[in-house]
């Protein structure tokens, strides 16, 4: 009897495990600016940034399969700088899916063009959110925090402050590594800046605003695709507000970055007195997507 109730125990055990990951994120590797024509070192490298992320715990939750956060992280090595070291640019992207739909909604969808890192084949990717162990996975933790806490966002009101604030520790911790992008003062968008926009309160009425685009717009769009449409219309004048408040705000371009195509193909199907007040409000808040936002008007 004790056998039995040990092995009940230990498969209880393996599922509960083999559901406990939270991310799921494709990882690619791209190394064609490089001359070197030995590529062993850049397929341990994705192998093992691919089991980094996905066999960590992120979050304190239990995730279902097809709850997991869906992400892809594409770094593309520009130079190597020494045996292990690199300078590489990373495109960030993740999104979550759409109540009774097979469509999945963008979330995230960002380039950072600054990521100094040193790689050792070999050598386990190590991290812990309390200090710096390597600049690598610093880099990572923070935009898979950065994820988690918008997905988070996108289903209950200001939900992924904890994450935010994660993110914002490896911040703190990584003051003197190597490269930009770690400090207030590298450029106007960097991740000190981004993760400060999503922690102060006057971006508030944003993170309300990816809670209601989502849950009070997106995941009713197929049982009521008009009252959906309307939640997020109801919206523009928030977010116009907000960026007159805050021009040029990097969480807000990051935002629309994430949506601009949404946005067209939502509004295509509006009513044609709706579209042209609209298309300015988006142009305006997001100027450098105008002429994409002037197809709103062509469709229907």
């Amino acid at each position: 009897m004790f056998k039995k109730i040990s092995i009940l125990f230990l498969f209880l055990f393996v599922g509960l495990k083999s559901f406990s990951q939270d991310v799921s994120c494709k990882v690619q590797i791209i190394t064609q600016q490089l001359a070197s024509t030995d590529k062993s070192i850049f397929i341990e490298m994705e192998k093992s940034i691919f089991e980094f992320v996905n066999n960590t715990k992120w979050t304190t939750d239990i995730f279902q399969i097809n709850e997991r956060i869906e992400c892809n992280l594409i770094l593309n090595i520009k130079e190597q700088v020494g045996i292990d070291e690199f300078k590489a640019t990373a495109q960030i992207q993740s999104s979550r899916p759409i109540f009774n739909s097979s469509y999945n909604s963008t979330l995230f969808n960002y380039m950072d063009e600054d990521w100094t890192f040193k790689y050792i084949i070999n050598q386990p990717l190590e991290f812990n959110e309390n200090e710096t162990r390597s600049n690598l996975t610093s880099l990572i933790a923070y935009y898979v925090y950065v994820m988690v806490g918008l997905d988070y966002d996108s289903y209950s009101l200001f939900g992924g402050t904890t994450y935010y604030q994660k993110a914002r520790n490896i911040v703190n911790n990584a003051q003197t590594q190597p490269g930009k992008g770690w400090k207030a003062f590298d450029g106007t968008r960097n991740r000190f800046i981004l993760v400060d926009n999503f922690l102060d309160n006057s971006f508030k009425p944003l993170r309300q605003t990816i809670y209601t685009y989502h849950r009070g717009g997106m995941d009713v769009m197929t049982q009521n695709a008009e009252n959906g449409r309307a939640e997020i219309k109801d919206l523009l004048p928030i977010l116009l507000k907000l960026a007159k408040d805050r021009p040029n705000s990097m969480a807000l371009n990051i935002f629309f970055s994430a949506k601009n195509d949404e946005f067209v193909n939502i509004f295509s199907k509006a009513l044609p007195n709706e579209k042209q007040n609209i298309i300015q409000i988006l142009s305006e808040i997001d100027p450098g997507n105008s002429s994409k936002y002037q197809s709103i008007s062509k469709n229907n």
